[in-house]
């Protein structure tokens, strides 16, 4: 063979060689898109990253987004394997119970069927490279599928490549799960301060940048709560499991799982494995016991998860549609002695064709069906709707929870505790430690207005998602979902618990001199039920003014400061509905008592008599009040008359008018030998004769000087020590 005929075929065997090579990825690359966009980014990152690891492919050389193939018998034999088994197996929706994830390409995927995340947004394939394409799909696969290590490696490539702007948001999203906060909020800060065009996101950046501070705050640990991963021989065995929800009492509890044995058709055809289906257990003598699928009734070959169990009546799950991409639906089943009835479709009120819900939560008294839906009219992606439920079952029109719950972020897995009304839900569109964070409103059952969503930091949260949050009865222990655990091709979802500290609360403050400021030393503050089932307390301030008391919850509390010399002051606390240990600040201002009288404006009486009016009753009712908080105390009731009129009359007249407000404080309870009427007619004026006989007679300004000298006042004449009374004296 001469040199050039040799040249040539060595030519030609490169070129058909390193074309084949390059065709295998075209193919490799349509296959691992089309895992994609059925959303199945397993498979998609296997054959991306084969895609990126191949040296064929130059990333420097721009290629069409899309090769028409015309000889596929080149195409490697795993390739061909993957399309093939894609072909047969991969549904619509891989979240639907038609995604039984094939063993040939990808194996042990976590299965998260509520999942809310969404692919990003994506640059023109007609700007970028195949390679940049393909890099950046292969960095989205990984989030997507919760393998933030890989993915975090991957976005700051494509960060590097300056590929698309939106890449610096998702590589600091990666950043966070991986608790990486301080490089999240510098990529966040460079991603907000180049002004992207994607505004939505923007403000989303925005509100991470507070999560970022919120995760490299260590205050926000919360060291009063143990949490554990619960075993996996019951609740996380298998693939995966989540959404713990309780069951007949606090001792049994339903949750999903994908594992082995769950509901199929055909067991050569489909996967149980990557199936969910409900179960449930019931703690026996500290154990829980072996998880039992709920069955036919409830199971299908089709996903069910996200459980909620109506008392002992009924059971709301969420069904995936075995038809329709991209849908799930709340359902219903009838229960009877732990026995379900076949599960009825909730109506189009609650589910909307061609969208999810899913999640179900009934309040307290089963009047409101709170879920999580992506349907139309919301504010972001999935938002916390809720239905009203009438007596016969039906549920209304549904209605966006709105602002401040709601966010353009997502917001799912709605949980309201039965005893305090409290909600909880999860969310990744307010400040979070990463991913989803789980958060709490409390419910004001004075106007039943639920307070700003507050989170509820480490452990209960972490850098990944954490969800399906639900709080026994007495708040001391409960369960969530959280994929922080990794796992083979990314994160699962795994059921913890957590046991909580005993709620604790507590008041403490200063005794400060009203007008000086000084703090006051040796007042004796008294802590009363004010329905009488507990003794006073009794707590004597220090040198410094400082005291501090232990308090009990579900109870109301009226507090009072007392020192002699001073008039005691008064404050109100309650522990009832509070959900969380809680330190109240309690500070008392006493005013030195007045060496003079102090009137009392607004008693009045009949013409030329001593009866009361209403109006001065209610008047009166400040000063029982007065007294019972000063019950050291004793006082004059002083009445005093104008100057018109009989000397002796008017006397008389204001001795009666004392006795009269007397004789009311005694009928409300205060002691007699604390008081003392004393008439004093016309002989102490505030403003006197002789300034009033210079007045226009009869003019409002002479009218005015008369009613001042017509008035009744108190005066303190009498004080005893101020002491800690022990009970029994």
């Amino acid at each position: 063979m001469n040199t050039k005929h040799f040249q040539f075929t060595l030519a030609l065997t490169a070129f058909l060689f390193i074309n084949a090579f390059a065709q295998s990825n075209f193919v490799k690359i349509d296959a691992a898109d089309k895992y994609y966009a059925n959303k199945d980014y397993a498979n998609a990152a296997l054959l991306y990253a084969q895609v990126v690891n191949d040296t064929s492919i130059i990333a420097s050389r721009v290629l069409p987004y899309k090769i028409q193939m015309v000889n596929l018998s080149i195409m490697p034999k795993d390739a061909k394997k993957a399309d093939a088994v894609k072909k047969e197996n991969i549904s619509s929706d891989p979240k639907d119970s038609t995604n039984k994830k094939p063993a040939e390409v990808v194996k042990d995927v976590p299965v998260k069927p509520d999942s809310t995340k969404k692919a990003p947004k994506e640059p023109d394939p007609k700007t970028v490279s195949k390679y940049d394409h393909v890099l950046y799909r292969l960095a989205s696969s990984y989030m997507l599928n919760a393998d933030y290590n890989n993915a975090t490696l991957t976005y700051k490539k494509c960060v590097d490549r300056n590929i698309y702007p939106d890449a610096r948001y998702y590589y600091a999203m990666c950043l966070l799960n991986v608790k990486r906060p301080q490089e999240a909020l510098n990529q966040l800060e460079a991603y907000v301060t180049s002004k992207p065009a994607n505004d939505s996101l923007a403000k989303i950046a925005v509100k991470k940048e507070a999560g970022c501070y919120l995760a490299m705050d260590t205050v926000n640990i919360s060291r009063e709560i143990k949490v554990t991963q619960l075993d996996t021989n019951v609740f996380n065995k298998g693939n995966c499991s989540f959404a713990p929800s309780y069951f007949s009492g606090s001792n049994k509890i339903m949750f999903t799982s994908a594992r082995k044995g769950n509901v199929v058709l055909d067991p050569k055809k489909e996967d149980a494995e990557y199936l969910c289906d409900l179960y449930w257990t019931e703690l026996k003598d500290s154990t829980w016991s072996k998880a039992v699928n709920m069955g036919a009734s409830i199971n299908t070959h089709v996903h069910e998860a996200a459980s909620f169990v109506n008392g002992e009546e009924s059971v709301y799950f969420t069904r995936w549609s075995d038809l329709t991409p991209n849908e799930a639906s709340i359902y219903k089943s009838k229960m009877m002695n732990e026995r379900f009835f076949a599960a009825l479709k909730l109506s189009d009120n609650v589910n909307m064709a061609g969208y999810k819900s899913m999640q179900p939560c009934l309040s307290p008294d089963g009047s409101k069906l709170y879920f999580s839906s992506n349907r139309p009219g919301g504010k972001g992606g999935f938002d916390i709707w809720y239905c009203s439920i009438d007596g016969t079952g039906h549920a209304g029109p549904a209605k966006n929870l709105g602002a401040p719950f709601n966010t353009v972020g997502d917001e799912v897995t709605p949980f309201i505790h039965a005893v305090t009304g409290s909600l909880y839900f999860s969310s990744n569109g307010l400040p979070g430690l990463g991913g989803l964070d789980i958060f709490k409103c409390e419910l004001n059952p004075a106007d039943s207005v639920l307070a700003f969503p507050l989170n509820l930091k480490a452990p209960i949260n972490s850098s990944k998602d954490d969800s399906y949050f639900v709080l026994d009865r007495t708040q001391g222990k409960g369960f969530f979902a959280s994929d922080r655990v990794e796992c083979k091709g990314g994160n699962c979802y795994k059921i913890f618990e957590f046991l909580n500290q005993p709620i604790k609360f507590d008041v403490s403050g200063i005794v400060f001199d009203a007008e000086t400021n000084a703090p006051l030393a040796d007042a004796l503050i008294t802590i009363i039920d004010p329905h009488g089932g507990s003794d006073p307390v009794f707590i004597q301030s220090d040198a410094s003014g400082n005291y501090f008391a232990e308090l009990k919850g579900n109870m109301d509390y009226f507090m009072k400061a007392q020192k002699n010399k001073y008039l005691g002051s008064s404050a109100s606390i309650s522990t009832k509905e509070k959900t969380a240990t809680e330190h109240f600040q309690q500070d008392f201002l006493l005013a030195a008592i007045p060496k003079g009288e102090i009137e009392i404006s607004g008693i009045e009486y009949d013409f030329n008599s001593a009866t009361l009016r209403p109006a001065s009753k209610a008047n009166l009712d400040k000063v029982v009040d007065l007294m019972v908080l000063n019950d050291n105390l004793s006082i004059n009731i002083e009445a005093n008359t104008d100057s018109r009129g009989n000397d002796k009359y008017n006397m008389k007249l204001s001795q009666a008018r004392a006795q009269s407000c007397v004789d009311y404080l005694i009928s409300k309870g205060i002691a007699q030998k604390r008081l003392f009427a004393k008439g004093l007619g016309e002989t102490n004026p505030l403003i006197k004769e002789v300034d009033i006989n210079k007045m226009v007679k009869k003019s409002p300004e002479w009218e005015a000087a008369h009613q001042k000298n017509r008035r009744t006042a108190l005066k303190v004449v009498g004080e005893t020590d101020i002491k800690i009374i022990n009970k029994g004296q």
